[in-house]
């Protein structure tokens, strides 16, 4: 089971330091999860120029150019924020029983492991 799902607000915990031009620290919210790949792409994390090769459109613009985009990172590499303290946790699932029109389910709940808060 995944912890880290589309959404949610993660900082990155490895790399080099933001001062020196790198992303550790940083936060930001889970745009895509590439499951097979093991690797999430953060909003405004990990930018990389892509240049695509100029042509025309049907109407006769151009199109191309260099542009920024984020790159995957490793899963490993970021860590989902706590909500109430906004500093990186660890996500833990708990069973719980939920009742919604008289019917009693079991569904599994997401929480930040020191503060024990739902996510």
């Amino acid at each position: 089971m995944a912890k880290i799902k589309k959404g949610d607000l993660v900082q990155v915990i490895t790399g080099k330091k933001q001062d020196k031009g790198g992303d550790r620290g940083k936060q930001g919210k889970v745009l895509e999860v590439l499951v097979e790949q093991n690797r999430v792409i953060v909003e405004g994390v990990n930018y990389v120029t892509k240049h695509n090769r100029v042509g025309q459109s049907q109407r006769g613009t151009k199109t191309g150019g260099i542009e920024t985009m984020e790159a995957p990172i490793h899963i490993s590499n970021v860590a989902v924020v706590d909500p109430s303290t906004k500093k990186p946790t660890r996500v833990g699932h708990r069973v719980e029983e939920q009742t919604k029109d008289g019917v009693k389910r079991t569904v599994r709940v997401r929480y930040a492991k020191k503060s024990g808060k739902d996510l």
